[in-house]
């Protein structure tokens, strides 16, 4: 469904010093610099497909986005949704996707969602049974019955969320990007966007592709994730394969009877220390946590007990870090 092959977007800056002398300076001699969003990146997305799409602020994930949308157009490379140039920006191809941006809206500010949902019934030409039942699934699944009639502005952030991803997949397009869908929500709504994704997607066969810092959002929605730094891919490969290549590490955390001082364990490090309890991180290919326990008993009566494994944000975190990850 997606295709990206050596895909780059430099953009040329103009670049001068601060002051007015800098500035009449550059009116005669402006010096230029070249700024790498996307530096030769390749991946494929296959039809149904869900992936996260990962990286730093500056990585080129927007970028990546907006040219796959055709808002862009690249500097070198090729890239086709569907069998579509994106930046030829045909009718058959706008009608087949949608990209939904977290910090931009579509729904008209003073009229209630139902308006927007009418217009974009007419902009893509959908007849009256097709809208009706498009409208009443996603209305269903996301529920929106006591929105559809109230003023855009008289509407939370997570009830504007779920307006927005109704009018984006309303007309049933067959690719979704998501860039930051989450952003701002709170629990309860983040919640609720994610579920009616997953269900709506699952549903209709929608290939997705999610940028987002939310990691929550990729562990729930995107079995597979392509990370990329610098404008260029550094792990493409399933989520639970990552996290079983860089998340060995888990942590042991110990609830002692008395406060004592930090537990000198040979196969851990103690890594916090808040009153009588410890936390004591290890590398869960090498030890086991009951080895660890073995020790930490020698030192000091222990309470209770937990196992934390290493979630999905430490893992990238170290990845982004590092630099590389390799490819899957």
């Amino acid at each position: 469904m997606i295709e990206v092959r050596g895909l780059k977007k430099h953009y040329r800056v103009h670049k001068r010093a601060p002051g007015l002398g800098a500035a009449l300076r550059s009116l005669f001699n402006r010096q230029y610099t070249t700024v790498k969003a996307v530096d030769g990146i390749s991946f494929s997305i296959k039809t149904g497909e869900s992936v996260g799409f990962l990286g730093p602020n500056g990585a080129g994930k927007t970028t990546t986005l907006k040219v796959l949308s055709g808002l862009l157009y690249p500097s070198e490379g090729e890239a086709r949704v569907d069998g579509h140039v994106p930046q030829k920006r045909e009718v058959a191809f706008l009608k087949k996707i949608m990209l939904v941006m977290g910090q931009k809206q579509q729904l008209l500010w003073d009229l209630p969602p139902a308006e927007t949902f009418e217009l974009n019934r007419a902009i893509y030409g959908l007849s009256r049974t097709a809208y009706r039942q498009s409208l009443d699934e996603l209305v269903s699944v996301l529920q929106l019955e006591e929105l559809l009639q109230k003023p855009v502005r008289q509407l939370s952030l997570g009830e504007r969320m779920k307006c927005e991803l109704a009018a984006a997949l309303l007309h049933r397009p067959s690719v979704l990007f998501l860039d930051e869908p989450t952003i701002g929500l709170d629990v309860v709504s983040k919640h609720a966007v994610r579920q009616g994704l997953r269900q709506l997607v699952a549903e209709r066969g929608v290939t997705v592709l999610l940028t987002t810092h939310d990691l929550i959002d990729v562990e729930e929605l995107c079995p597979r994730v392509v990370i990329i730094d610098h404008g260029t891919v550094i792990y493409d490969g399933d989520l639970d394969e990552l996290r079983a290549r860089h998340g060995r590490f888990r942590t042991l955390v110990v609830d002692l009877v008395g406060a004592v001082a930090p537990l000198r364990v040979a196969s851990a490090e103690t890594v916090k220390v808040e009153g009588p309890r410890q936390w004591l991180r290890f590398d869960g290919g090498v030890t086991s946590a009951a080895a660890v326990l073995a020790a930490v008993s020698e030192q000091a009566e222990v309470r209770d007990l937990t196992v934390e494994e290493t979630d999905i944000e430490e893992v990238v975190r170290r990845i982004y870090e590092g630099g590389t990850a390799g490819h899957a």
